[in-house]
């Protein structure tokens, strides 16, 4: 289909007055069409909003993927319409552990998906540097709540960084020890989330 057929489509089957240039913009990623405007065009193209996403990655795209209407999802995941619509809007959730395990259900998200529609990137990264450097075990109750895996499972993976760490610093401080040496436990750090994926498996 020609962008102006798409246009055509949009207008004569949803009402949605759409230049065949905004298609054209849609196609090439200079603009992201909006959710009523994707639910259409994928009714438009015979197929799923999903398929048009190249990969969701926030809360409104894994909705949208699954055809969901944010009342539905709030409705279902046991927060208030406005409630749940701000925290899509602020891409930050803040949803008690029994919400968002329905979050995670309801969207099909795994713990590593979730986290980043959540918005938790940054603040699970915090977490595990500090468990890295400092004492592992008082950090295993807020990861625990933000991470929807069993708890002996993140309790050996914050030991496994915490230990991992260390012997990386205690091979800096060694003698004879090279100053690219220190430089491992600092890009250790840096990659901390990815070194948390892979012990946990996800």
């Amino acid at each position: 289909m020609a962008p102006g057929h798409v246009a055509y489509g949009l207008r004569a089957q949803y009402g949605l007055f759409v230049e065949p240039d905004t298609v054209v913009a849609w196609e090439r990623g200079r603009a992201v069409p909006g959710e009523q405007e994707l639910t259409a065009l994928a009714g438009v193209l015979w197929c799923s909003p999903v398929d048009l996403i190249a990969a969701a990655t926030t809360l409104r795209e894994h909705r949208v993927a699954r055809g969901l209407a944010a009342e539905e999802l709030a409705r279902r995941v046991g927060v208030s319409a406005s409630a749940y619509q701000r925290m899509e809007d602020e891409s930050s959730w803040r949803g008690t552990e029994r919400q968002t395990a329905a979050l995670a259900e309801v969207l099909g998200l795994g713990p590593r998906a979730l986290i980043t529609a959540t918005g938790g990137d940054e603040r699970l990264a915090e977490l595990l540097r500090s468990a890295a450097t400092t004492r592992w075990q008082a950090y295993v109750k807020p990861v625990v709540k933000m991470v929807p895996l069993p708890k002996r499972t993140l309790e050996s993976a914050l030991q496994r960084l915490h230990t991992e760490y260390h012997a990386r610093m205690v091979a800096t401080s060694s003698w004879g020890a090279s100053a690219a040496t220190g430089d491992e436990g600092r890009a250790y750090l840096d990659d901390i989330a990815g070194h948390f994926w892979t012990s946990v498996g996800s």
